[in-house]
């Protein structure tokens, strides 16, 4: 079976946990801990970053950072992952969904505007699969509003937009290195800063409310409860995994594009025929290869040809059910305007495949497959 995602494993991993290990420093904020932090500040562009536990928990930190409460509004599109949501509910904001663009999967920048109210706090762009939002028009929409914006680029490292690396544009970014993403340590994340008013907060927040980190820094001689908080962050085994792998992400990227690309060239015809959607062009130094879908004619196809890729030793996939129509979404939020594309195009698509243990030999015996698949 060609499995849809097999987590990387470069092999140096074992080494830095077992230096970790040597240091006798397990939990968070250790030697790798602010390595990892560097090393992302440094690809990132971010005036300061740190790791968390999960993207997750960067996007409830974002939503704690910027004083969400309950009847705030917070626009998002509605095909994202259930978190992009959460995060904001669970300090009492209200979701307004906007709907998608069919090309990017992105929100449809030119909705927004629209879907602003006076309770409207935040903008949370969702850079779907690695490709970047049209930031300049979302944030210039901000700065008219005077609203926040908290990039949710949880596939996006190292992919950037008009030369900017993608989570350092708004004033907040978070980033996921679940075992599912380019980058990963099993689960873990981190939360992008870009605006020096939340620097000082995050470090408190992130340690249970406290104000350990300037203790640790010996700013001050005891620390002590100051602020709300959760215990964000993650163990110092984890950052020593991450390292490993951050460490090669120009080499383990490019790997990837060579993927992406034998796929866009390999079904291309198919397209040309009118028997599938690719995804737009890419420019190969803007985007990081962190998903190749293909568009079919509806859900129905769609099920065919997962179970037609199955019987041939395949395993594709789907991806979100649009939040607005879940049983949370129902309640926890409202769709602005009309959805022409949100539903429609969440059922047309289908991921294949793509990771650092697919060989061009797999990728070719993928793209014979689907070519032989009957479309009619």
């Amino acid at each position: 079976m060609i499995h849809f995602n097999y987590p990387l494993i470069l092999g140096s991993e074992i080494k830095n946990i077992a230096k970790a290990l040597e240091n006798n420093h397990l939990c968070g904020d250790g030697i790798y801990t602010k390595k990892c932090c560097e090393l992302l500040k440094k690809l990132t562009g971010a005036q300061k970053v740190l790791l968390t536990t999960s993207c997750t928990h960067a996007l409830e930190m974002a939503a704690i950072l910027t004083d969400i409460v309950p009847g705030d509004e917070v626009i998002m599109p509605s095909f994202t992952f259930v978190s992009t949501a959460n995060a904001f509910v669970l300090r009492g904001a209200k979701i307004v969904f906007v709907d998608i663009r069919p090309d990017t999967m992105n929100i449809d920048e030119n909705k927004i505007e629209a879907a602003i109210t006076r309770h409207t706090k935040a903008i949370v762009p969702v850079h779907y699969g690695g490709v970047a939002c049209e930031m300049d028009t979302i944030m210039a929409i901000a700065l008219r509003h005077n609203l926040i914006v908290i990039e949710d680029a949880a596939q996006g490292l190292g992919s950037s937009y008009k030369g900017k690396p993608l989570g350092s544009i708004g004033h907040l970014g978070t980033l996921s290195f679940h075992e599912t993403k380019n980058i990963h340590c099993g689960e873990g994340g981190a939360i992008l800063i870009n605006d020096d008013r939340y620097t000082e907060r995050a470090e408190i927040i992130r340690e249970k409310g406290t104000d350990r980190s300037k203790f640790l820094r010996g700013q001050i001689d005891k620390y002590s409860w100051v602020d709300i908080g959760s215990s964000y962050l993650p163990s110092e085994l984890n950052a020593a995994f991450l390292y490993s792998q951050l460490d090669e992400m120009e080499m383990i990227i490019q790997y990837r594009k060579n993927l992406w690309d034998a796929y866009f060239v390999g079904l291309k015809e198919l397209e040309n025929k009118g028997l599938i959607e690719l995804p737009p062009p890419m420019d190969r130094d803007s985007h990081n290869a962190h998903m190749f879908f293909i568009k079919v004619r509806d859900i129905n196809q769609r099920q065919k040809l997962i179970s037609f890729l199955k019987e041939n030793e395949i395993q594709a996939v789907f991806h979100y059910i649009p939040l607005h129509t879940s049983v949370e979404g129902v309640t926890a939020g409202t769709f602005f305007g009309k959805d022409d594309f949100t539903t429609s195009e969440s059922e047309r698509i289908l991921r294949l495949p793509l990771h650092f243990k697919l060989t061009s030999e797999n990728i070719g015996y993928i793209i014979s497959c689907i070519n032989r698949f009957d479309f009619r």
